[in-house]
């Protein structure tokens, strides 16, 4: 216990010394420290609570306090020392805890533990410690970020040091750790995934991308150097499957987030300038190590690849390359002639000059993994004229036996998920074609192996399995061409790209109902799930325009709902591209229009849902979108008040306000009663109720709208309003000189909906003044109201005879000798 306080007294910023009423609380604290510290307790149920204890403790902010304040981190620094894969977990997720939204004991820590201890932590083997101490850096990362926005100030006003210096140390240490070695290739990942969420901008309306700036000055060769590395030799940087495409992820994102062609200048000679280094060195390791950097950044920034390819003698190398008898040379070589061919202007070069090769390879080589690279090489090829069906690269039939190649490599368990992975690449190119489409999706087994794997650990497979789906459900975005300028182009002997007629919507219609008979909903559902890099933007957007086709049905809405579609619908629609977003939240709407919201997204899901709904109201949006989210939110605002206020503080009353005005009379018709809906909130009847504003004047008048469906929204609204508001009831005659016009027109209607509306909103002007009741019965309301009140007994008729009775009541008329 000696020792324990000595610590504590030496502790940077440490506790007081006097107890006080918690004492008893820091007495537990160190109480658990001693059991996890104490070499006797190893593996005791004992030693396995008290860890569990102080997990716990650190998630609530006073038990993190508590812990920081009674020498916790320096306690807990001795706890990863052990080595003891369960007690370093232990250490790592309490660290979280007291690090989590807290700069201050951030940047303590920081400096008790040592960033490089921390950081060195992410590459050790075991792949649960990685992760603890991936997500910690995290909590880091995010709370430092905090402070930078906030200024140097901790949370009890103490000076600290500066965050932004302590990020810059942070990700210092991390690029370091991309090039060391002895670090694992899980952790390796890490690092990249970390890089990858904290280092660019999340937003282009950040002004400052100087970190991007400093991190490419600093450590661009070294995560080009994870990029050009090959996974088997040894003595190389050990890396996964995954880790050459995350290096190809950071470094697109880190391209993607310069701001002018000088930044973006200095990159391409950064790469070029490492290429040309290897590649012009002595040996053919150095090639091998230049090619497979420029394979890597034509997976990312292709710019860049496409620059770094034109360099002299590299085209060539991959080419002579191809032949050689080596397997690993073969790979690297084969893999750039397939990412080379991504631009239509080099797949005609390589169709030119390398399908003849590719065709040698794929018929004459013993060993599967180049056959099946050579093979994606002529789907790609295969598939340069996309969806057009008058431009045919190979022979009639080709592209056919190509996909027939692909799905019997894809279904063979006996092959490594690695290799799988390009069968799928190579279908991903041949379903452009319809011809491929109808075979596939015909292929249970096929399709069966192809969402077994998007559920494997090879998640690099992600976008090329969202690519074949998005070609199967014809979800890329695609107009109708002009007649007039097809004949035009005909005219002029330009060529006019021609629709496979295996692509209209009967046949996509057919696929999509395969597709979710196959399970395709819980495949996609899993694919969200991943938290990897791999799972860009571009790749969420694949899978929101999947998402959107197959609810395009009504009747296939209740499958994906029962599938976990809803569930895997929000995080596609609150991140991603702006274009993945909106498909999303279309997709959602179409879902909420349709199925019971409370069952679709149960819990407090149902108000994530709203703030999607809400950006589909945007002016940017189509007619459709807006239509839709329009109809959606009408759902929403009748289910409750939370749901009403949500709606309200998303600020989309303006929005719908604007839409009640819009031209197209269903557009108008959903606004007018997502209009109405919403009124049932005390914030909107004031907005009603307020001076100066034409929202009642509005209401009255479309009651006597010729669109019936409009009609019954308005007069819905006004019946409502005029309950909840009887001051509104005084107003009404004064915003028109129609209003009785109206109003007689709602009593007379054949329709009973509008008739109970009329009478509803008729009783409530009658009930609020005598003066109104007067006027209303010196005109023929009276007469229609005393037919009304006679007919059988319904809603219509009881709020007639309740109007009559109460104009009998203020004195207006007489009952009849019957009594009536």
């Amino acid at each position: 216990m000696c020792e324990l306080r000595a610590q504590e007294q030496s502790f940077p910023g440490g506790p007081a010394e006097h107890r006080g009423p918690n004492s008893g609380e820091d007495a537990k604290v160190e109480q658990m420290f001693q059991i996890l510290l104490d070499p006797e307790e190893k593996g005791t149920e004992k030693k396995q609570k008290a860890s569990q204890n102080l997990v716990v403790l650190a998630r609530e902010d006073a038990g993190a306090e508590k812990i920081f304040r009674s020498n916790g981190v320096q306690l807990l620094q001795r706890l990863l020392d052990t080595g003891e894969t369960d007690l370093m977990l232990a250490a790592l997720r309490t660290l979280v805890g007291i690090c989590s939204e807290h700069q201050s004991r951030t940047v303590a820590t920081l400096s008790v533990l040592g960033t490089k201890r921390v950081v060195s932590i992410l590459g050790v083997e075991n792949q649960a410690v990685s992760l603890a101490a991936c997500h910690l850096l995290q909590v880091m990362f995010d709370a430092l970020k905090e402070g930078v926005k906030k200024g140097f100030r901790g949370k009890e006003g103490a000076i600290i040091v500066d965050p932004a210096r302590e990020l810059k140390v942070l990700v210092s240490n991390l690029l370091e750790l991309l090039t060391e070695a002895g670090v694992s290739g899980q952790g390796r990942n890490n690092a990249l995934s970390l890089l990858i969420k904290t280092v660019p901008r999340k937003s282009p309306k950040d002004p400052s991308n100087s970190l991007t700036l400093w991190v490419i000055d600093q450590g661009l060769k070294r995560i080009l150097e994870v990029g050009g590395s090959v996974q088997a030799p040894p003595g190389e940087l050990a890396v996964t499957a995954n880790s050459r495409m995350s290096a190809s992820i950071l470094l697109s994102k880190l391209f993607d987030d310069l701001k002018c062609d000088a930044e973006r200048e200095n990159f391409h000679r950064l790469c070029e300038n490492y290429i040309r280094s290897w590649f012009e060195g002595p040996g053919l390791a150095g090639k091998l190590r230049a090619i497979q950097t420029v394979s890597c950044l034509l997976q990312g920034p292709c710019d860049a690849g496409n620059r770094a390819l034109e360099l002299s003698g590299v085209m060539e190398s991959v080419i002579a390359l191809c032949a050689s008898e080596q397997e690993e040379e073969q790979l690297v070589a084969v893999e750039a002639l397939i990412h080379a061919a991504g631009k239509a202007k080099r797949a005609s070069f390589i169709t030119a000059n390398g399908v003849s090769l590719l065709k040698d390879l794929y018929k004459r080589s013993e060993r599967d993994s180049i056959r099946i690279r050579a093979l994606v090489g002529l789907c790609k090829l295969g598939s340069a004229g996309g969806t057009d069906f008058s431009m045919k690269q190979f022979a009639e039939g080709s592209t056919l036996k190509l996909a027939k190649q692909c799905r019997k490599w894809l279904c063979n368990d006996q092959i490594d998920a690695g290799t799988r992975r390009w069968a799928v690449e190579g279908l991903a190119y041949l379903t452009f074609d319809a011809d491929v489409k109808e075979e596939f999706v015909e292929d249970e087994g096929a399709l069966k192996a192809l969402f077994q794997l998007s559920r494997s650990e090879e998640r690099s497979v992600l976008f090329a399995v969202a690519s074949a789906l998005v070609n199967c459900t014809n979800s890329y975005d695609y107009e109708e061409p002009d007649p007039k300028m097809v004949e035009l182009a005909k005219y002029a002997k330009q060529h006019v790209p021609e629709q496979h007629p295996k692509d209209k919507s009967s046949f996509v219609r057919a696929r999509v109902k395969k597709l979710l008979a196959a399970g395709v909903v819980s495949a996609m559902t899993c694919m969200v799930k991943t938290e990897n890099p791999v799972l860009t933007n571009s790749c969420r957007e694949l899978l929101s325009r999947v998402f959107l086709a197959l609810v395009e049905e009504v009747e296939d809405r209740g499958t994906v709902v029962a599938q976990g579609g809803g569930k895997a619908l929000l995080p596609l629609a609150l991140e991603g591209t702006d274009i993945g977003q909106t498909k999303a939240a279309q997709a959602l709407a179409k879902l909420t229009i349709t199925s019971n919201p409370e069952m679709t997204f149960p819990g407090e899901r149902i108000y994530e849902v709203v703030r999607p709904l809400v950006s589909l109201l945007h002016l940017n949006c189509s007619g459709l979108q807006n239509f839709e989210a329009l109809m959606a939110l009408t759902n929403l605002a009748g289910i409750s008040e939370r749901l009403r206020q949500k709606i309200l503080k998303e600020k989309a009353m303006p929005m719908i306000e604007g839409f009640v005005f819009e031209e197209h009379e269903m557009i108008r018709r959903a606004a007018t009663e997502c209009l109405c809906n919403l009124a049932m909130s005390k914030e909107v009847q004031d907005l009603f109720e307020a001076q100066g504003n034409d929202r009642l004047k509005l209401l009255v008048l479309y009651s006597g709208e010729d669109d019936e469906l409009l009609r019954r929204a308005a007069a819905g609204g006004l019946a409502m309003l005029t309950s909840m508001r009887p001051s509104l009831c005084s107003r009404i005659p004064q915003v028109t000189t129609h209003w009785l016009e109206i109003l007689q027109a709602l009593l007379l209607s054949p329709n009973q909906e509008l008739q109970h509306r009329g009478a509803v909103v008729v009783l409530n002007m009658v009930e609020a003044s005598r003066e109104i009741a007067s006027t209303l019965m010196e005109s023929e309301a009276l007469e229609i109201l005393s037919v009304l009140a006679k007919g059988e007994e319904s809603p219509v008729t009881r709020a007639a005879a309740a109007c009559l009775g109460k104009a009998v009541e203020y004195g207006l008329i007489q009952p009849n000798q019957g009594g009536e």
